[in-house]
């Protein structure tokens, strides 16, 4: 199928988007006249396997560990691509595939995508739209999804956002405030324990606003006993009544991005792997991609990721840019 871009706009943002991934290119801020988030270059290269840059991860963003779960008593296999763990839907996820463009208006536009029963050996066959919509400074992202089987599903934008003038430049000025006081404990493959850990007198708190380059120093410098270099890790996010999950700002630009989502976690990642054909490189961009967590089918204490027979669910995020 042929690459489609498409666009919606408003007086405050321009939006260009992809049918592959259901992936956004472009959040276009017009009064700073900057583009807020990577992309690939060219749109072509959105048909091929990529760090899902901007794209929607699923069936189940985030990792499932041993590629393993269980519904009931029927055990399940899924397609490993992360050793003998399952990242983002497995080989052939979510971000990689065709999706068919709805309908569109100046300010929305619809995409939609079919899973069929045992697609990389999750059950069910799924359907998925993917929403995007303009409401004055804000993008909002929503996902209703529905299938004829009971299965796990977790699906995330996976935006690569920067908010500099130049965004070649690295993430080191951007500064960072998360509404969570608690974070996923992981073991040395990023599959959670299943402990929840406190945020305090640690180098996760974000409690406050903390600039990303001090913090990423922690990891360069070795400082920590940490094989990563860099945050690739799950927040829970406190519940709020108006469901703000986090701040990013950059104080160069004055640009700052509010998120808001009806999700229990948010996943930090700021990029330190990403390398992709000499166009994008460690650290030049953070994401914070809001979603259930990791290996939730194997963790009962998790907030369950599992839907029942034709219900429909849904999820959004909220992105206001000011």
């Amino acid at each position: 199928m042929k690459v489609e871009s498409s666009t919606i706009q408003n007086k405050y943002l321009r939006v260009q988007t992809l049918n592959y991934g259901a992936s956004l290119f472009e959040v276009y801020q017009k009064k700073k006249k900057i583009n807020l988030i990577l992309n690939l270059g060219s749109k072509e290269n959105y048909r091929y396997k990529h760090p899902s840059v901007g794209s929607t991860c699923g069936r189940y963003a985030g990792r499932i560990s041993n590629a393993k779960f269980k519904i009931g008593n029927k055990k399940f296999s899924l397609n490993a691509n992360e050793g003998k763990n399952i990242l983002h839907g497995g080989k052939v996820g979510f971000s990689i595939l065709p999706w068919k463009k709805l309908n569109q208006t100046k300010d929305k536009i619809v995409y939609q995508i079919h899973s069929k029963d045992n697609d990389q050996g999750f059950p069910g066959n799924l359907v998925v739209n993917c929403i995007y919509q303009l409401r004055n400074k804000f993008l909002i992202i929503k996902y209703e999804y529905k299938s004829n089987k009971s299965t796990h599903v977790n699906l995330t934008n996976h935006s690569y956002w920067n908010l500099e003038k130049n965004n070649k430049n690295m993430i080191y000025d951007h500064e960072l405030k998360l509404n969570s006081s608690k974070y996923l404990q992981i073991n040395k493959n990023l599959i959670p324990t299943g402990r929840f850990k406190n945020v305090k007198k640690s180098i996760y708190n974000f409690l406050n606003f903390e600039n990303i380059g001090r913090k990423l120093d922690y990891f360069k410098n070795k400082k920590l006993n940490i094989k990563f270099k860099g945050f690739d890790t799950t927040f829970g996010v406190k519940k709020n009544n108006r469901n703000y999950v986090g701040t990013l700002k950059n104080n160069n630009t004055n640009i700052q991005v509010d998120f808001f989502s009806n999700l229990p976690g948010v996943q930090l990642y700021s990029a330190q792997n990403l390398n992709y054909k000499k166009k994008l490189f460690p650290y030049q961009g953070i994401c914070l991609e809001t979603q259930y967590f990791p290996d939730a089918p194997n963790n009962k204490n998790f907030p369950s990721t599992l839907i029942k027979p034709n219900k429909r669910y849904t999820c959004f995020t909220k992105i206001k840019i000011s």
